[in-house]
């Protein structure tokens, strides 16, 4: 990734700062935490073992079951790691982990990689036969998995540790790993990779896969990391709240954040909006991950219910994963302050852009700026970049691109530049806005309309909760708009209302023309909307 004279100047001196800025500008500190750095990039637990040394009694993890610090973390990763690699685990192995957000997964994801081997990320939303599915098809030869899930699992060859003890264990628990008799094994070179999977909200998901970066790459990359870090406000010895998965990108990719400082990290291994205030001023939380619909619960909450809780030491909020509306990011403000960051990114590409406090009360919907040594261009059908304003697709040139899907095929990519997957456009200041994906856009009689508009306008309604926007069949237009929208309880709404809503505000085109009430729309567990759900629902119901 070739960077021009005066554009490395320009991010020299900006990484100066935001060294300064996170509390890393030690020179001393600085070599130490580059020294962890292997060709895929910044490794978890070589800096979990740094800290350890530095920082022995910070606390690294916080969870249901207390607080763990750097000192005890540490060893008990190598255990894990010399009990698996004793069981044959090592650089030609992958590992499947399929936990909830608790220490464990952390743990076992540090042991498999240091071992050499690939740490498989798996979905908690997965049913069994797609976990065994999954797991076949990436090649993992062993799971770590929370006993929850073996439940009608079918393992085949493969042997499995359970996360946590189960009443009756019918296989190891990390915990008897992590304190099997020593070995003569140390960890070789800190090579494994960790193997996130794609969303699957259009499809089945698949494993995105970074190979071994060169030199310049790594170092853009590392500045990249500096300059999101700073702006999200992190800073050293943080408490940082992720309550967004850990098996997804964004919230897996945080740890390296983390964990890079000496930070803490808060976990709970499932979301309550009540809970996650109350972990805030119980643990005086300075930094809040999460998904958008995530702040809807919390919002959704009664205001009396909101006040209890003591929030002041949170100082930056962070969200990404799913679409972020306008009104929902202006009504977050003024409840809790202007302390929100829009990440906007993906499992391949990693961070594309973010949009701070600032440009979301300027333009309401935006995904921001990219960070430093990220790159976009909006590209028409034939690859021609398009001026400010004009919608196409989304690529970027990042020092985070994934290589490959594990069962082979990756992004197009043209002149350096990797798709998103999906339509925007770039306003005047140079802030991106993502229309929507690329294969969501719905031609009704001859228009091009983006669900994510509506959806966006129809959120702002007093009366919605949530709503998703698809394009559906139709013998007329090619195809029509059809909105499943979730109601507020305490609402009246029809059909005629929502219509009219729309029909105020966009063009007539973008008017649904059907409108379905549901209870809940289909979610996974990153709180992505299914859309391939509620077309399959359409496919199944009787023709019109």
């Amino acid at each position: 990734m070739a960077v021009e004279t005066n554009q490395a100047a320009e991010i020299a001196g900006r990484t100066l700062q935001n060294l300064d800025a996170i509390g890393l500008r030690d020179p001393a500190l600085l070599q130490r935490i580059g020294g962890q750095s292997t060709s895929t990039g910044l490794s978890i637990p070589g800096l979990i073992l740094m800290w350890k040394e530095l920082r022995s009694c910070q606390p690294a993890i916080i969870d249901d079951e207390g607080s763990t610090s750097y000192r005890d973390v540490a060893p008990r990763i190598k255990a894990i790691a010399a009990a698996l690699a004793r069981r044959g685990i090592g650089p030609d192995s992958s590992v499947a982990v399929l936990c909830r957000n608790h220490r464990s997964f952390i743990e076992a994801v540090c042991g498999i990689t240091l071992t050499g081997a690939d740490a498989v990320f798996m979905n908690t939303g997965f049913a069994g036969p797609q976990i065994a599915d999954v797991a076949q098809r990436e090649g993992a030869s062993a799971l770590i998995l929370d006993e929850e899930f073996t439940s009608g699992l079918t393992l085949g060859a493969r042997f499995h540790v359970l996360a946590a003890h189960g009443p009756k264990p019918k296989a190891p628990t990390l915990d008897e790993l992590a304190t099997e008799p020593p070995a003569d094994w140390s960890a070789a070179a800190l090579h494994g990779r960790t193997i996130i999977l794609t969303s699957g909200t259009t499809g089945t998901p698949k494993g995105a896969r970074r190979k071994d970066s060169s030199e310049d790459q790594r170092r853009i990359g590392g500045m990249t990391l500096i300059d999101i870090m700073a702006r999200l406000r992190f800073s050293a010895v943080s408490r940082v709240l992720i309550a967004s998965p850990l098996f997804h990108a964004w919230g897996g990719s945080m740890l390296v954040a983390i964990f890079a400082l000496g930070s803490t990290v808060v976990l709970a291994s499932r979301f309550d909006a009540e809970a996650t205030l109350a972990a805030i001023e119980r643990h005086r939380v300075d930094m809040l991950l999460l998904v958008p619909v995530m702040m809807q619960r919390i919002l959704a909450l009664e205001p009396e219910i909101r006040k209890r809780y003591d929030l002041s030491s949170l100082r930056s909020v962070s969200v990404s994963g799913s679409a972020l509306p306008g009104p929902l990011a202006l009504a977050w403000m003024d409840a809790f302050g202007d302390h929100l960051h829009n990440v906007y990114g993906s499992t391949e590409t990693g961070p594309v852009s973010i949009a701070g406090p600032e440009d979301l009360r300027a333009a309401p919907g935006t995904t921001g700026r990219p960070p430093l040594g990220t790159s976009i261009r909006i590209l028409s059908a034939d690859g021609t970049p398009l001026p400010p304003g004009e919608v196409g697709r989304i690529f970027t040139r990042t020092g985070m691109l994934f290589d490959e899907y594990t069962g082979g095929g990756r992004k197009q990519v043209l002149d350096g530049f990797m798709s998103t997957g999906d339509m925007g456009h770039l306003d005047a200041d140079g802030r991106l806005f993502v229309e929507g994906r690329d294969d969501d856009m719905v031609i009704s009689g001859g228009e091009n309309v983006f669900p994510l508009e509506i959806e966006a306008l129809l959120e702002s309604h007093p009366e919605i909760q949530e709503v998703a926007v698809i394009g559906v069949p139709d013998a007329q237009y090619g195809q029509r708009l059809r909105a499943y929208v979730v109601p507020r309880a305490d609402g009246a709404l029809t059909e005629a209302a929502v219509k009219n809503f729309v029909r105020d505000r966009l063009a007539r085109y973008k008017v649904p023309r059907d409108v379905v009430f549901l209870e809940e729309l289909p979610r996974n567990a990153t709180g992505k909307v299914l859309k391939r759900v509620l077309r399959q629902q359409d496919e199944t119901s009787p023709t019109e």
